[in-house]
């Protein structure tokens, strides 16, 4: 994967979110990991929008099988990232809990993330 994101790289949704900063692989369990933190945190106040979804296919041989015999079973499915894209938007919580919330939540991710704010919040 290669170059930034072209959609979802705007908040579109909530006053809060984070950024992807690099390229990577996310899981359907990394995401509920993290939506479980961030919802934790926030005490099931607010809203909460996931912005990426783990629709790619991810195939994989069993352990000791030679070369060649065609394509291995499925074993899950990622969400491909990449740099900009917002993973995560929070509303209607202070910005300090929703910045702890986040942050939280970016643990999770195998990739760097940076809090983003809309641009007319007050």
């Amino acid at each position: 994967m290669k170059g930034n994101a072209q959609r979802g790289h705007q908040l579109s949704f909530g006053s809060f979110g984070i950024k992807a900063l690099e390229c990577q692989w996310i899981t359907g369990r990394q995401i509920e990991a993290a939506r479980q933190a961030i919802t934790r945190y926030m005490k099931r106040e607010g809203q909460i929008w996931i912005r990426i979804f783990p629709d790619k296919p991810i195939t994989k041989k069993p352990a000791e099988v030679r070369m060649g015999k065609g394509k291995g079973a499925p074993e899950g499915f990622v969400a491909p990232v990449t740099p900009g894209r917002i993973l995560f938007e929070v509303e209607g919580v202070p910005i300090e809990i929703a910045k702890e919330a986040l942050r939280l939540g970016a643990q999770k991710m195998p990739v760097t993330t940076k809090f983003v704010v809309r641009r007319d919040y007050v």
